[in-house]
């Protein structure tokens, strides 16, 4: 996002700023809130809109699943923190809040949006270094001061050593730190290389059997346009590559329970003696959203009704 940019209606956010929203104890004041960092809901939505008058709001787009996401997070967070209330940091989980994961267009996440003035500001996608967080943050610092949104938010004083206290990462085994920074420089292929050393080294490792997962599907995504995946996806509904194209950036956006039923109707029209590939796929990203899922278990009894 260049300094100089002008702010930009990028998405619809019309239905959520007009929705009527009772205000809920603890409201966000214009210059005063409980913490810096907060989660944010479709319903409280509206109250952000209102405070990014006086403020920038940072909006991170997030899912339980996904493994940049936690790595991302801390960063944003500290980030904001040390800003002293010059910014405020929502966190939106995009499974719980589909509206907003739809207003934002949230194709794939981690994304990072900002509010500024009541409009949305498209800042970056994935996990960045936190220099280049910094950095993107100074920026939007500037276009928010060209356009008159200079206030500073404040901390309320039964949350002040919250806001004030570093966040406590817990240290990595080397193998799984070593993938991270290398999903932080955007080499996919080095972290997956780490990850399965990981794996080697102790097949139990489940974080790093989900880590794998992860980083598989956003090698996969990289560099992929939705539309054009889509568009090549309708006109070969038994292409397999091409459905699997558009069933990885649906979960990779957040939309679960379209990649699963992309891939259970192309599992359901192939041949008995095609399917292999189809199922391993399920199976994997049923293993990145986790087998306790209610949208695992539902798929999983499609499946199953489709094996037998």
């Amino acid at each position: 996002m260049p300094p100089g940019a002008a702010l930009r209606g990028a998405v619809d956010l019309s239905a959520l700023r007009n929705r009527p929203a009772p205000a809920p104890a603890g409201t966000v004041a214009a210059t005063s809130a409980p913490s810096l960092v907060m989660d944010v809901t479709d319903e409280t939505f509206p109250q952000l809109l209102e405070l990014s008058r006086t403020v920038p709001v940072v909006i991170d787009l997030w899912a339980e699943w996904c493994g940049p996401c936690k790595q991302l997070s801390p960063i944003l967070e500290r980030v904001v923190t040390e800003l002293g209330g010059r910014l405020v940091l929502a966190k939106v989980d995009v499974d719980a809040n589909p509206q907003l994961s739809q207003a934002f267009r949230a194709q794939s996440i981690p994304m990072v949006v900002a509010l500024v003035g009541g409009q949305p500001v498209p800042l970056f996608t994935g996990a960045v270094p936190e220099q280049q967080v910094r950095e993107v943050f100074a920026q939007l610092l500037q276009l928010a001061a060209q356009n008159g949104v200079t206030g500073t938010l404040e901390v309320t004083e039964d949350d002040e050593t919250t806001a004030d206290a570093e966040p406590v990462e817990p240290e990595l085994p080397p193998l799984h730190a070593e993938a991270f920074d290398a999903i932080e420089a955007g080499d996919y292929a080095r972290a997956i290389t780490a990850y399965e050393k990981a794996l080697a080294e102790n097949p139990r490792d489940e974080d790093a059997r989900a880590g794998l997962g992860q980083v598989k599907l956003l090698d996969r995504v990289q560099g992929l346009d939705l539309q054009e995946a889509r568009a090549a996806a309708a006109a070969a509904p038994l292409d397999v590559d091409a459905q699997f194209a558009v069933a990885d950036m649906d979960l990779a956006g957040g939309h679960v329970d379209d990649a699963f039923a992309r891939l259970l109707d192309l599992f359901g029209a192939l041949p008995s003696d095609e399917r292999g590939p189809v199922r391993e796929r399920l199976l994997e990203l049923f293993g990145l959203i986790g087998d306790t899922d209610p949208r695992v278990i539902s798929a999983r009894g499609r499946l199953a009704s489709l094996l037998f």
